[in-house]
């Protein structure tokens, strides 16, 4: 089944996205404008970025002492994204936008993380313009917005620092704000100081910042985080004092052109990764002098990357939360395609490789024909589980995406109950994929045997890929902190309450169908079993406790709503096709059967340490390693 397939039936038939065009701001829409752009990006795709993976894998980024060189393919595949539309897919008219749906957005984008990851199809350049859109100023969304959306522009997010990596609050960049005098020096072209918002200097280091430095646009629009320093000049301890800014690479008039002058943002150095070769990762230095800028006053002549505030002081975090919410998402997405991609490719290298015999039917006579490697067992086991994990993350994926859509135009309560199912899912859909569609790279490399581990064949390199994503975004463990220690606590536990309603609703349905009633009992008892360890989990108040062993409750947590997306998919595969006589039917319900009874079953040692909340781990003395 091909993963143009795969997503027609998600989109259409199980989440019934056609619905969509009859709400008012999709009213332009339906399935075959949907269908269009389906067609068009997996089109650029198969054409710009597919052939190209291997090698800007191979040619990674260097710079010259000047600037970042990247392949040609990469500046093509670009460009070709770009004129898509694709950048502003989802957003109004009047922004340049095609009003999409974002599940459809989502959706189309698979094609590309598919196709190559590494060559990126501008998630981080959306995700900064949408945060613009959400906390910036009218000013911050003509200029900077407006130019990313129109792929004019780039956009990064810049958080990590070499001494704090994900504590953010020990961020170290700081902020002042800029009381340079009104005559500045000749080489720098004035603004209005209040026309693009507050304006401040920033000096510090950035560290891990993807795409941070390249020619692949005019611009490059840096949102950073760095602490305004209090009355007496010292950094605010902790996460108060975080603020959002806006420093763009070259600096920028009120009317969005290019002044002609350099921002005092400086390449560090690239850092040279696993994988995802073919995307700059950079260590940035804001404001260390080498491009100056002007007369500033706070730290002497041409000292600080000039930055301009986003929302309010103090509540950088919260902004940039926004960003980060959609970049876990977005991570989750990339996590799944790649895992799909490692698929397809051990599904076709097992269905052509001819190696050994059937077993009991004189497996050992060297006369017998050999069969493909499919015919066995143990491969059949490794191709399920790539299935399940994989076509069971992008249902997830598209589901949350869907939750998206709701939250922006159901309106009502129903858009506040997508909000807060967004809120509990969103750890998931980032975690579960890049932990288990990981997996299903290093099955794929396995399937293909010792061929797998060479670089005459991709898998080794989806591998590499998506072994980042456990670490882009927020670690595996920063993700189940934030769903035991917040998400499911929030407003007081209801998002789990509505994620347990809507797991109840399936349970029910799919006890009438007999081939399902099996596993609806499974996810009954498993539903229940993760109420009762969050329960116990907390039973004493003491975070250290509950929070002990908070990455296996993800892992169980993730189980269970993914045995949940299968058993809900399935349901609906079978009412489109009763006898079971499509061959993607078959598929779905014994990649159902294959999760319930491989995979769902883990639950229990996962919930255990969790119940009896185990100290094993946070009690081991320092020493005794």
């Amino acid at each position: 089944m091909t993963l143009r397939a795969t997503i027609d039936f998600l989109l259409n038939d199980w989440l019934d996205t056609p619905a969509l065009a009859q709400r008012g701001r999709f009213a332009d829409h339906s399935r075959d404008t949907f269908d269009a752009v389906l067609d068009t990006c997996e089109r650029i795709a198969r054409e710009k970025y597919a052939p190209f993976n291997r090698l800007v894998d191979v040619q990674e980024p260097h710079f010259d002492g000047d600037k970042v060189i990247l392949p040609q393919a990469t500046h093509d595949a670009n460009r070709a994204y770009a004129e898509s539309g694709m950048l502003s897919a989802a957003q109004d008219y009047e922004m340049g936008g095609m009003q999409l749906p974002y599940s459809v957005e989502a959706a189309a984008n698979a094609f590309f993380a598919c196709a190559s990851v590494s060559i990126g199809s501008g998630m981080l350049t959306t995700g900064n313009a949408n945060l613009l859109m959400t906390h910036g100023s009218a000013a911050q969304i003509e200029v900077f917005a407006k130019n990313e959306f129109a792929g004019r522009w780039s956009g990064t997010m810049c958080l990590s620092e070499p001494q704090a990596g994900s504590s953010l609050s020990d961020v170290a960049t700081r902020a002042v704000p800029d009381v340079a005098p009104a005559a500045v020096a000749d080489s720098f072209v004035p603004w209005d100081q209040d026309a693009l918002g507050p304006r401040y200097r920033l000096r510090g280091n950035k560290m891990w910042i993807s795409s941070g430095e390249h020619e692949l646009t005019e611009n490059i629009i840096h949102l950073v985080l760095a602490k305004i320093p209090d009355a007496d000049g010292k950094l605010i301890a902790g996460t108060r004092g975080i603020s959002l800014f806006i420093v763009p690479k070259k600096l920028v008039n009120a009317d969005g052109s290019l002044t002609g002058v350099r921002n005092d943002v400086a390449l560090a150095g690239l850092n040279h990764k696993l994988g995802w070769r073919g995307t700059t990762n950079t260590l940035l230095n804001f404001g260390e002098g080498k491009f100056p800028v002007g007369d500033a006053g706070p730290y002497g002549k041409g000292a600080g990357a000039v930055g301009y505030l986003v929302g309010q002081a103090g509540k950088g975090l919260q902004c940039m939360f926004h960003m980060m919410n959609e970049a876990r998402i977005g991570v989750g997405i990339a996590a799944t395609m790649l895992g799909m991609a490692g698929y397809y490719a051990s599904l076709d290298y097992a269905r052509n490789r001819p190696q050994g015999r059937p077993l009991g039917t004189g497996g050992k006579d060297a006369n017998q024909a050999q069969v493909p490697i499919i015919a066995h067992a143990d491969v059949k086991r490794m191709l399920l589980a790539q299935k399940a994990y994989c076509e069971g993350a992008l249902a997830l994926a598209l589901y949350c995406a869907r939750l998206v859509d709701e939250q922006h135009t159901a309106g009502g309560d129903a858009a506040n109950d997508a909000r807060l199912l967004l809120e509990v899912l969103t750890p998931i859909a980032k975690s579960w994929p890049s932990e288990w569609c990981l997996e299903a790279n290093s099955l794929a490399i396995q399937v293909h045997g010792g061929y797998g581990y060479t670089r005459d064949f991709p898998v080794e390199q989806y591998w590499r890929d998506n072994r980042l994503n456990m670490i882009h975004e927020g670690t595996h463990g920063i993700q189940a902190t934030d769903l035991l220690g917040r998400k499911v606590l929030m407003e007081e536990g209801r998002g789990l309450t509505l994620l347990a309603a809507r797991m109840t609703a399936t349970i029910k349905k799919a006890y009438l169908v007999p081939e399902l009633a099996e596993h609806a009992d499974a996810l009954g008892k498993a539903l229940k079993h993760v109420a009762i360890a969050t329960q116990k989990a907390w039973a004493t108040g003491n975070p250290t406790q509950a929070l002990a062993n908070a990455v296996p409750y993800m892992q169980a947590f993730g189980h269970t709503v993914l045995a949940w997306i299968w058993l809900d998919v399935t349901l609906k595969a079978l009412e489109g096709d009763v006898e079971q006589a499509q061959s993607a039917t078959q598929g779905r319900i014994g990649a159902t059967r294959f999760f319930f009874h491989y995979e769902l079953p883990k639950i229990g040692a996962w919930l255990a340490v969790v119940e009896s909340r185990d100290l094993t781990c946070a009690d081991f003395p320092q020493d005794a390693f």
